[in-house]
Order: C-alpha cells, then sequence, then structure tokens
C-alpha cells in the first residue's frame, strides 16, 4: 500500500482553525474492516488517538477534542481529513493518519499502521 502523506498543518492562534490532509486515504483493500484515525503526539507525551472513522461511517473522537474536530473522507479524491475548530494550544503537536483492521480499541495507536511523517500543528494563545 502507497504510503500516506499528512499536510495541512502550521501555526495558528487560539480559536483558529486548520483543515489536515491525508493522501492517499487507505483504499480498503487488504482490510476486512478499515478504520482510518489521526493521531497526535506533543513533545515529551506519547501518541494519542484523536478521531477514528470507520469504513460503515462511524466515528469517534478523543474527549478532549470533541464537538471542535471532525473527521470526514472524500472517496472521490482519496483523502482523509481532520477538520479542527477552536483550536487550542493544548492542541500543539505533530499529527499523523493511519489505518487499522478492526481495532478493539478504536483510538488505540498501538492498533494502527502506516504511519506517515506528520504535519505539524502549532497554537499560539
Amino acid at each position: 500500500q502507497v504510503q500516506a502523506v499528512e499536510s495541512g498543518g502550521g501555526s495558528v492562534q487560539s480559536g483558529g482553525s486548520l483543515r489536515l490532509s491525508c493522501a492517499p486515504a487507505p483504499s480498503g483493500y487488504g482490510y476486512s474492516d478499515l478504520y482510518m484515525g489521526w493521531f497526535r503526539q506533543a513533545p515529551g507525551k506519547e501518541r494519542e488517538g484523536v478521531a477514528s472513522l470507520s469504513r460503515g461511517g462511524g466515528r469517534n473522537y478523543a474527549d478532549s477534542v470533541k464537538g471542535r474536530f471532525t473527521i470526514s473522507v472524500d472517496k472521490e479524491k482519496n483523502t482523509l481529513y481532520l477538520q479542527m475548530n477552536r483550536l487550542k494550544p493544548s492542541d500543539t503537536a505533530m499529527y499523523y493518519c493511519a489505518a487499522a483492521d478492526g481495532p478493539w480499541d478504536p483510538l488505540e495507536e498501538a492498533e494502527y499502521s502506516g504511519w506517515g511523517q506528520g504535519t505539524q500543528v502549532t497554537v499560539s494563545s
């Protein structure tokens, strides 16, 4: 499978918005129950799950981003997105996308693979 590339990161002020992209999104080939996820890792912290999207359309979000972030996929563009609104300094991190096959926990990073280089998001107060 072609390695996905994350993009769309940048520096914004608190309250601002960014939209991250991950392309090509996993096609589902070879997956019996495809999940696509966004994860982030802040300096000195472990990588954590942010949002996941199943092939059936089910979505899961970390409590810290519920109501502010939205995960979606454009199948025609073969791109996974993470719309981030009302950003906070605590959202500052490197963001990654990855795929999993029927994860026990849709936000558990250990169940995902296909990690890219990530895209940096920096939110200033």
